[in-house]
């Protein structure tokens, strides 16, 4: 059975330089880490993660607490934070905590219990009883997607800015009658986004009306409520923005209950890009988020947290962009 010490010879380099590859317990310059991984390859060598949780009192394992299951979005920034922790030689756990803080709760204990080595964490509208536990517990966290509190690391996209781009582009095509389909109250993206929407009105001239909001609590079922709802404002809106992927096709879905066609009747934008929005017919205009660079960086915060407990928090918002396709009624 091939060794750390085996592995250090193929690669040319001291079997420390090894563990820091293996471990992700300092920095290693990038063509190092390669040879040290082809070493690994060629040798076949496997670390022996029980030795080294008895050794360290960590699991090598992290743990993922988002609603990936039950929102497509939250999938491809899983995807982003597996490919980084697993390169580093870490085991992923995955839990979704439903955006219900009792739950969020439940599942972060549970974590803990696991001994995981750090968690991410997507946080819901109520996080601080989950926050404080892993705080007591001394858990390493890194906040995705929901930026709340400097004190963490976090990471997520920008939303004010791509928000108010889609109100000018809807007010670019002649809409003066904008709805506004919003998330779960409470979410910092969807306040974030909220404040987008109201910022693009004010820039185009437009009065911001209570009545053109509501919510979609960020699923499927309430955007379709909210569609409804919205349809029987007098002088209802002519365009809709709706603030994430499961609620734009929960929308389209209550369009059509309406007897509706998007673009022709109802033009409808969307916050999320989806593999499918580029084949719906209409294909879908909506505001696209890095999801995999979100859950990679938040993968190797967390990594770098882990190596050096001391290092001062970061925060990172990596930048959205506009996919222009016609269900906003462009040809």
């Amino acid at each position: 059975m091939a060794t750390m010490t085996d592995v250090a010879r193929v690669a040319g380099v001291s079997a420390a330089t090894v563990s820091h590859v293996v471990n992700g317990t300092r920095a290693v310059r990038e063509e190092t880490r390669r040879a040290v991984e082809d070493a690994i390859a060629s040798t076949g060598y496997s670390p022996n993660t029980l030795a080294r949780s008895l050794a360290t009192g960590g699991t090598s394992s992290i743990a993922v607490v988002m609603s990936a299951i039950s929102n497509p979005y939250f999938g491809q920034v899983l995807q982003g934070v597996e490919a980084e922790v697993v390169r580093q030689g870490y085991t992923l756990l995955l839990a979704d905590p439903h955006d219900d803080p009792e739950h969020e709760l439940t599942v972060v204990r549970t974590m803990r219990e696991r001994r995981v080595d750090g968690i991410v964490l997507a946080a819901s509208a109520d996080p601080r009883p989950a926050l404080d536990h892993l705080d007591a517990q001394n858990v390493p966290v890194v906040l995705a997607d929901r930026l709340l509190d400097e004190r963490y690391d976090q990471v997520g996209p920008e939303n004010t800015e791509p928000t108010a781009q889609l109100v000018d582009h809807l007010a670019g095509l002649g809409h003066r009658r904008i709805g506004m389909i919003a998330g779960l109250a409470g979410l910092s993206t969807t306040e974030e986004r909220l404040i987008g929407y109201r910022e693009g009105l004010a820039r185009n001239g437009f009065e911001y009306d209570s009545a053109l909001v509501d919510s979609g609590r960020s699923d499927s079922a309430g955007a379709a409520d909210a569609v409804a709802r919205l349809l029987a404002v007098p002088d209802r809106p002519t365009a809709f923005i709706a603030a994430n992927n499961s609620m734009t096709i929960g929308a389209m879905s209550a369009f059509g209950d309406a007897g509706l066609e998007v673009p022709s009747d109802v033009a409808l934008v969307g916050f999320d890009d989806f593999p499918w929005a580029d084949h719906f017919a209409p294909r879908l205009t909506v505001v696209a988020q890095p999801c995999a660079d979100i859950g990679a960086k938040a993968a190797q915060l967390l990594l770098r947290r882990l190596a050096d407990p001391s290092v001062e928090p970061e925060t990172h918002r990596l930048p959205s962009r506009l996919v222009h396709r016609n269900s906003c009624g462009c040809r």
